[in-house]
């Protein structure tokens, strides 16, 4: 019972946290989106990348610098990733041409797929100076892409969308480098390690030596969860001591993952001009979000599987100091989000829970998503969802004021269709290909969990693992290197596209006939949608891997 009241208690504090942040963040964010004063420091950085901060883009020259921005962001981490040996500090292994591409792909797609082992892999200053860096801009680029979309919704008789670099430059300014910075002093007060050396030798009570790691860990731990990125220090992630230390800074970590996702939907309704339509988006997400968690945290305490029976809890791959509550939701949290940190072997869940996990990204990681990704990922859904209610009526369907046409739905549907084709593509490929077989420890209905898990973070962007697979081989570098890729940006081509189609429109005024989106109807039908859409895609495919599992 004691038990029951604090995860209870501790899922609560979560809740009135983010209800408290939800109001001043979100009106916050679409100030610094919609201001036209620009900083000093923003001024340089614009001259530093030849921008005018004054000149708005079309949706193509706004697609462009983003995925230029992203092409050099690679092709950079790569090269310092493969020449981190020479850098002062720790001499890293040393990494074979895939294992730099994988990884620089990760970071740079806000995926966080890790390969290696952060404490013997990577040099202190790879860390600091490449994927630290990476985790506020590909965080800000995710952001960026959402406001150009509501800009699509808000603006008429134009095909401008903004200018890409000042909306990179003042998310990362303005709103996750100070909350990184108040994060970052939280944890060490908390007790998460920061400091500038990587190795230190100590004498222990027996006489022994022994080596601690160390390094700029609650600085990179903060945007890691802020910026849903999830790559972790350590091997371990969020489960090491050193990241994630007491049960105060487990919450305070998936507060941090929810915040800007949780917040964005007040900045949609700012921005629209009206707060019932951000709400309705929230209510959305928070209805799935809640029967992931109940169903993440009813498997785990159910002491599902021999070893959890005999142990009288699922306990397996669990930090104790955390509990079974808090593992729970930080599960739902990260792989609701494009987070994909861990504080438990996710390999070890109960196959309910893992499985609840696995459906969280195969949902399209909307509830409530990533920084930026959620938030246009919900919108799509609700275009969709507009679509298919005005077919049963018979009326053309409209959205925050636009029609939504051929070129509005052809958009949304190849936005929605990227994902699937990867994770089913990618999984089938790799069951029959010898490289693949050869990575899978584990056979049957649990080894193919293992794939379609690998794929479904990959192309989510999510960067969590079932552990069982053996993934540092150039198939799977390669392939989920390109997973990450396409799962990134054709997606957010398609959604930048829509932007454009939207904003040349004419603004629609609502009618008698129009479709309230604003009400618990909608909210209900949104969240139908989401499950339909998944439902018809990957119940085939979670047939033999987690609920055979759940069933044997």
């Amino acid at each position: 019972m004691s038990g029951t009241l604090s995860g209870l208690l501790t899922i609560g504090t979560l809740v009135a946290a983010l209800a408290i942040a939800y109001r001043p963040l979100g009106d916050y964010m679409a100030h610094v989106v919609t201001t036209p004063k620009h900083w000093r420091v923003e001024r340089v950085v614009y001259r530093l990348v030849g921008a005018d901060p004054e000149a708005e883009q079309g949706y193509r020259v706004y697609a462009v610098a983003a995925l230029a921005f992203s092409a050099v962001s690679i092709v950079a981490l790569t090269i310092l990733l493969l020449v981190q040996g020479w850098l002062p500090g720790v001499e890293p292994k040393q990494w074979r041409f895939d294992e730099a591409l994988n990884t620089a792909i990760s970071f740079v797609t806000n995926t966080n797929w890790q390969w290696y082992s952060g404490e013997s892999a990577m040099n202190l200053i790879a860390q600091a100076i490449g994927l630290a860096v990476q985790n506020f801009v590909s965080a800000a680029v995710g952001i960026a892409v959402a406001v150009a979309l509501i800009r699509g919704f808000v603006r008429s008789r134009t095909d401008r969308l903004g200018n890409f670099w000042v909306d990179l430059t003042r998310i990362t300014l303005r709103v996750l480098l100070p909350i990184a910075v108040i994060g970052a002093v939280i944890l060490m007060a908390q007790g998460v390690v920061q400091t500038l050396w990587q190795r230190h030798e100590i004498v222990g009570l027996d006489g022994q030596k022994q080596v601690l790691t160390g390094g700029l860990v609650a600085s990179q731990e903060v945007i890691k969860l802020l910026g849903t990125n999830g790559g972790g220090y350590f091997n371990a992630n969020s489960a090491h001591a050193f990241e994630n230390p007491t049960a105060a800074t487990n919450l305070f970590q998936i507060f941090l993952i929810l915040l800007i996702p949780v917040a964005m939907p007040r900045m949609l309704g700012n921005l629209v001009g009206n707060h019932r339509q951000g709400y309705a988006i929230l209510g959305s997400m928070t209805v799935i979000f809640a029967v992931s968690t109940a169903i993440s945290i009813g498997a785990q305490l159910g002491n599902q599987g021999a070893a959890g029976k005999a142990a009288g809890a699922a306990l397996e791959g669990q930090e104790l100091r955390i509990g079974q509550w808090g593992t729970g939701l930080f599960a739902t949290a990260t792989t609701s989000t494009s987070t994909g940190a861990v504080n438990a072997a996710h390999d070890s869940l109960t196959p309910g829970a893992g499985g609840a996990a696995l459906v969280n990204m195969l949902l399209g990681e909307i509830s409530p998503g990533g920084v930026g990704s959620g938030l246009y990922g919900m919108l799509v859904i609700a275009v969709l969802t507009v679509f298919l209610c005005g077919l049963m009526v018979g009326r053309t369907p409209e959205y925050l004021g636009k029609k939504i046409g051929r070129t509005e739905i052809t958009l949304a549907a190849l936005y929605i269709l990227v994902m699937p084709a990867l994770v089913l593509v990618g999984t089938a490929a790799t069951v029959v290909q010898e490289q693949g077989v050869a990575a899978m420890t584990n056979d049957g209905a649990h080894g193919l969990s293992e794939v379609l898990y690998a794929y479904a973070s990959a192309a989510n962007n999510n960067g969590s693992a079932f552990a069982g697979l053996a993934v540092d081989t150039p198939w799977f570098n390669y392939t989920l290197g390109a997973a990450m890729l396409f799962g990134r940006f054709a997606p957010m081509v398609a959604i930048l596209a829509l932007a454009g189609a939207l904003a040349k429109q004419h603004p629609v005024p609502a009618t008698a006939g129009t479709i309230p989106t604003h009400r618990p109807l909608f909210v209900g039908l949104t969240v139908g949608v989401v499950v339909l859409v998944a439902g018809l895609t990957f119940v085939p495919a979670l047939a033999l891997a987690p609920i055979s599992e759940v069933t044997q």
